[in-house]
């Protein structure tokens, strides 16, 4: 059976998600594709938004960037 691959853009949006909600810097965004790059940002924001809001450990896990998929 052939497994079913992940949106590229999926990817990068959940990659950039954990880099925000972790602290790490905007500037680890891989600049290879705009597009990637683009949805990478996004969800860089909103991680950062969310570590912020104090939504990170137990409190950040009904919010999972995964389930969006």
């Amino acid at each position: 059976m052939k497994r079913q691959k992940r949106d590229p853009y999926q990817k990068a949006y959940v990659s950039g998600y954990k880099a925000g909600v972790s602290g790490r810097s905007r500037d680890e965004c891989p600049g290879s594709n705009i597009n990637a790059r683009e949805f990478w940002m996004s969800g860089w924001r909103e991680g950062r938004e969310d570590q912020w809001s104090g939504m990170t450990g137990i409190s950040g896990l009904h919010k999972n960037p995964m389930a969006a998929s």
